[in-house]
């Protein structure tokens, strides 16, 4: 960026601070009002950020802005905070930037040639087309990665295994069963197998209202595992229809699994029996 007897654009618009705040303030309409909101519930102090990020513009740090806008990405992601008040908010401080070199210009007598005045133009704009680039790259990526963090959470809360003894746990399902939760609920019961050093484990499927052919195969492959981790599996609450699929399928739970008709009964005869 051109500079007249040491005074940088920077400079300058740091020295009218309060002008530029102003005509800042004038073109963003809709953000104005929002501004002591977003302080609030994010931390974001959007007037300081504009002088940070017109630093960044004009001195040509695109390191330094790249980083600055993930940042800012990032914090209105977390924040659930709105675009497009940040698009707004980022189109006034490249209108009121713009102003304010054309105003530097006509204070400092400076001419520039029009080979020159699209080079600064085409300066400016990329570098603040970068950071709304690189802004928004990053808030995708959090919220991405906000959801998953969510749907893991989830996931780890629908196999829910409960210790009943020392030796005893139950995992009451729920719900449809479908190739990728089963290879959830196998993940899940062999680390909690081997964390709490159980020796039984009762599977209660009487809410499970939907099975898909490919999850009773690998349920299936889940008891084996069980077994030979030292665990006994026991089956209760087989609804007709899931009976039905498995036989259809030609698996059995002989020398797999033991039945019982309810997870009451199961618990009065092992949890019991456990306790003597």
């Amino acid at each position: 960026m051109p500079m007249k007897n040491g005074q940088s654009i920077k400079v300058f618009i740091q020295e009218n601070r309060e002008r530029f705040e102003e005509s800042l303030l004038s073109e963003a309409i809709n953000v104005r009002d929002k501004i002591e909101e977003i302080r609030l519930r994010g931390n974001i102090n959007l007037v300081d950020n504009a002088h940070q990020l017109v630093g960044y513009v004009v001195e040509e740090q695109t390191n330094l802005l790249t980083a600055f806008a993930r940042q800012e990405g990032e914090l209105w992601a977390k924040y659930s905070l709105t675009v497009d008040f940040k698009l707004e908010w980022v189109q006034a401080i490249r209108r009121t930037l713009w102003w304010f070199i054309q105003e530097y210009f006509e204070v400092h007598n400076i001419g520039m040639k029009e080979q020159d005045f699209f080079e600064t133009e085409r300066t400016i704009n990329d570098q603040v087309d970068t950071f709304l680039s690189s802004f928004f790259i990053r808030y995708s990526q959090y919220k991405d990665e906000l959801i998953e963090s969510q749907k893991q959470l989830v996931e780890h809360l629908s196999v829910p295994v409960i210790p009943i003894t020392e030796s005893i746990c139950v995992l009451p399902l729920i719900g449809a069963i479908d190739s990728e939760r089963i290879m959830i609920i196998e993940e899940k019961i062999l680390t909690e197998i081997r964390r709490l050093r159980i020796s039984r484990l009762i599977l209660d499927l009487s809410g499970v209202a939907r099975m898909e052919d490919e999850a009773v195969d690998r349920v299936f492959r889940v008891m084996d595992g069980v077994n030979m981790m030292g665990c006994s599996t026991v089956i209760t609450g087989l609804r007709p229809e899931i009976i039905q699929k498995m036989m259809e399928s030609g698996h059995s739970f002989e020398q797999k699994a033991e039945t019982k008709g309810t997870l009451q009964q199961a618990l009065r005869d092992y949890v019991y029996e456990d306790q003597k």
